[in-house]
């Protein structure tokens, strides 16, 4: 019989173990990437270091190192992320779970022919060069695919040019309604200027007929025709439409007060009010999918404050943190006499009592407890004006 007779040949166990353990995923210490060689074990990787076909290879790579070194490292970045790619799309995922997924692949490029030491050290880079949003967690580092295909893009570009069109068009209509709000105003105050003008010239005609002496008032007199009206009375009679249409101009000015006060009541609200509203210690909910479901509706509590539109969130459920913007999350309201904290507007950062809520108007009405303001009443407030504020139990 042959050697396969005498040792069992292909079935025998030494040949099984020796098939599973090529087939699985050796030391990454004991790879070649220059010769695509992997040994078993030091002794193998020893023996292969010093055999003339890795030698000649070693020569290959002394005489340009950093073009295979770059090359390499550009094979490594294209798998990462064609990967990072294809199998998770734009979704937030852990670093580690990728490159676990990469390295399954007995043909990858492994990372010691990188110019990347460790994955941390490469997923800093990824982040830096703007190929991936990255974030550091207590449980690693995760990263978020930008999705940088051209058809993405533009529908990313046509979108904001939407928006903007949108907006160019709310800022034009009221540009138009101030011109005419102005334009009313400015012919309201000609029309009150304009009418003692007309009465004085009225006055001035009546001086000049009587400076002609009493001939001229007879001969005025004489040579009226019957049933015609003299202009000394018409005058007269002329004085109570000149009244009705003063008053009629006074109501129409008043009417203006009342506008330009309004106006200003406006104005001085949406200057009390402010673009950012995180505080710390406040409930919110996420209400972004794209940390996936296990975030989406979920409430947290804001521990830290960056930037002014930056939050750091305990989430109430797993007790993890996530960094989110402001636009992302969702002022949240207690039962009625609970504590909120005002977060915009006029009484913001005061702490207060939920009295009402009025879900017609999508509003609500608080009770200060605290501050200067201590015992007002503040009717109307917005929801997304307060928010429930966490209240450490003693």
């Amino acid at each position: 019989m042959g050697k396969d007779g005498k040792s069992g040949g292909f079935l025998t166990p030494k040949a099984i173990a020796n098939r599973i353990k090529a087939k699985g995923l050796q030391k990454l210490r004991w790879y070649c990437q220059m010769c695509q060689k992997q040994c078993r074990d030091e002794n193998g990787f020893k023996c292969h270091t010093s055999s003339e076909s890795h030698q000649r290879q070693l020569l290959l790579f002394a005489e340009n190192p950093e073009d295979f070194l770059n090359t390499y490292s550009q094979e490594f970045k294209d798998g990462y992320l064609d990967l990072l790619r294809r199998q998770f799309g734009t979704k937030r995922v852990k670093a580690n779970q990728v490159y676990q997924d990469y390295i399954n692949d007995r043909d990858h490029v492994h990372m010691n022919s990188t110019q990347w030491e460790t994955l941390t050290e490469f997923i800093k880079w990824l982040g830096r060069e703007g190929l991936c949003v990255v974030d550091e967690t207590e449980k690693g580092w995760f990263v978020q695919y930008v999705d940088r295909d051209p058809e993405t893009i533009r529908k990313m570009e046509a979108a904001k040019a939407r928006e903007k069109h949108e907006k160019d068009d709310e800022d034009r209509m009221a540009a138009f309604i101030q011109s005419q709000i102005e334009k009313a105003k400015e012919y309201t105050k000609d029309q009150v200027e304009t009418k003692p003008t007309e009465l004085s010239r009225d006055d001035d005609s009546n001086k000049v007929a009587f400076s002609l002496g009493e001939a001229s008032k007879t001969s005025i007199s004489s040579k009226t025709p019957v049933g015609a009206t003299n202009p000394l009375q018409n005058n007269k009679t002329e004085q109570p439409l000149v009244k009705k249409k003063k008053e009629t101009i006074k109501r129409k000015s008043a009417l203006d007060e009342i506008m330009e006060i309004e106006e200003q009541k406006k104005k001085k609200a949406k200057s009390v009010k402010k673009d950012y509203w995180l505080f710390p210690d406040i409930i919110v909910k996420v209400i972004t999918k794209k940390l996936g479901d296990k975030y989406y509706k979920k409430k947290g509590v804001i521990r830290e404050v960056r930037d002014k539109y930056t939050a750091v969130i305990l989430m109430i459920d797993t007790g993890e943190k996530v960094k989110l913007d402001q636009t992302h999350l969702e002022t949240v309201l207690p039962a009625i006499g609970k504590t909120v904290l005002i977060v915009n507007g006029e009484f913001r950062g005061e702490e207060a009592e939920l009295v009402k809520l009025n879900e017609s108007k999508f509003s609500c009405d608080v009770k200060i407890i605290a501050g200067p303001h201590n015992g007002k009443l503040v009717s109307n407030l917005p929801y997304e004006d307060v928010s429930k504020l966490q209240v450490e139990s003693t």
